[in-house]
């Protein structure tokens, strides 16, 4: 790929714990205001704080029962976020040259959950009950069948890097030719399932997170959903470079060295056509665990010279998941419509054992003007991938 193919990133659709619309969610971001609520929802008798999205979703009711879903109200309301995007693109593109792909890790899960709690382990599930809302790309089918579009139709389920890898593949289809855009993102939502998970792991925080502290001790889980509507067009906001790569190091601890995760990264800055001292806001993946703050800070380490200013907002929304990447992609783009950086919120006692990074704190806010975002996004599995997002002169 070429740095000089254009790649617009449309004004982003959000749903997170922040909010719905990106005025208040930009404000929470550039103050560094957390979106936690404690909720013992999904881990009876041990309240967490989570990144839950409290306010009024679309109502399921009238929808195909294979769609009613958690992950596709909050991914309606996202579309509805976009209205002012796709009804010019649907007027001027054909359907079948329309493409969606949607990250996701959950998908229609909670439902499943739902029904099996209501039949028992012996009884019959509900009459309502829709295996297909669980499948994988069910987020994906569901937009395109409100949308009406008939081009590429899938989504990808690469963990916590999922819509990272979304957007990185609606570049991909539109550089080849096989659509002349592409509604991308991803879409997760809390679940039993995913909160009792990763308790199993001992990765999850009792209080608010704390990364790349001295005192980590685990994420905090949340939900989000984030739309782009990605085209072959300059000037805006652009998706300058992506790059991926898969070190296999473990199924679900992250390469020590972050070889892996490094190579992300000058992967999208080659492809951009940029040299690391060009980049000036790198949003860290950042999840507060030992072991991921520890690899993240050994690989822009290895990169940077000098690092750019970071932040981790998973102290903000929780760990998103499968919607990680592209949520933070939407960061990355409001930061630099705006010119701010987002806050990075932890308790100011750095972890002393790790590489340091210039965080975004309320006392060090840099005066360089941002041109240049990085965002990562690290999965189980070491499923790495990086953007970088830039402004159009």
């Amino acid at each position: 790929m070429s740095a000089a193919f254009p790649c617009r990133l449309s004004r982003p659709g959000v749903v997170c714990s922040l909010g719905d619309d990106l005025d208040t969610i930009a404000r929470a971001l550039f103050t560094g205001e957390r979106g936690l609520t404690i909720s013992d929802a999904f881990t009876p008798g041990r309240p967490l704080p989570l990144g839950r999205v409290v306010g009024e979703l679309p109502d399921a009711t009238g929808w195909p029962k294979d769609h009613r879903s958690r992950n596709n109200r909050l991914l309606a309301l996202a579309l509805e976020r976009i209205a002012a995007e796709l009804e010019p693109l649907l007027a001027r593109v054909p359907r079948d040259r329309i493409g969606v792909v949607i990250g996701t890790s959950t998908s229609g899960i909670g439902e499943t959950e739902l029904a099996l709690a209501d039949s028992g382990r012996e009884g019959p599930l509900p009459e309502d009950f829709a295996y297909a809302r669980q499948e994988l790309g069910a987020p994906a089918r569901f937009i395109a069948e409100r949308l009406g579009i008939t081009g590429p139709c899938y989504a990808l389920s690469t963990a916590c890097s999922s819509s990272a890898r979304a957007l990185a593949s609606a570049r991909r289809l539109l550089k080849s030719g096989q659509c002349d855009a592409v509604i991308a993102g991803g879409a997760d939502s809390l679940c039993r399932l995913t909160v009792n998970g990763f308790a199993s792991l001992e990765a999850v925080s009792d209080a608010p997170c704390l990364p790349f502290s001295r005192h980590r001790d685990g994420i905090n889980l949340g939900e989000a959903a984030a739309l782009f509507v990605v085209t072959p067009e300059a000037g805006g906001i652009q998706l300058a470079g992506v790059g991926e790569s898969v070190d296999a190091h473990h199924i679900s601890a992250p390469r020590p060295d972050g070889s892996g995760a490094a190579e992300a990264m000058r992967q999208a800055m080659a492809m951009a056509g940029r040299d690391p001292a060009e980049i000036d806001y790198l949003n860290l993946h950042g999840t507060g665990t030992r072991l991921n703050d520890s690899m993240e800070a050994a690989a822009v380490a290895t990169l940077f010279a000098t690092p750019p200013a970071c932040s981790s907002t998973k102290a903000l929304t929780g760990h998103t998941l499968g919607a990680a990447g592209a949520l933070e992609a939407a960061f990355c783009w409001l930061a630099l419509e705006q010119g701010k950086r987002p806050r990075h919120v932890f308790d100011g006692e750095y972890d002393p054992d790790i590489p340091a990074l210039p965080l975004v704190t309320a006392d060090a806010m840099p005066a360089r003007p941002l041109h240049h975002a990085l965002s990562n996004s690290f999965a189980f599995g070491g499923n790495n991938a990086s953007l970088l997002l830039s402004r159009a002169e």
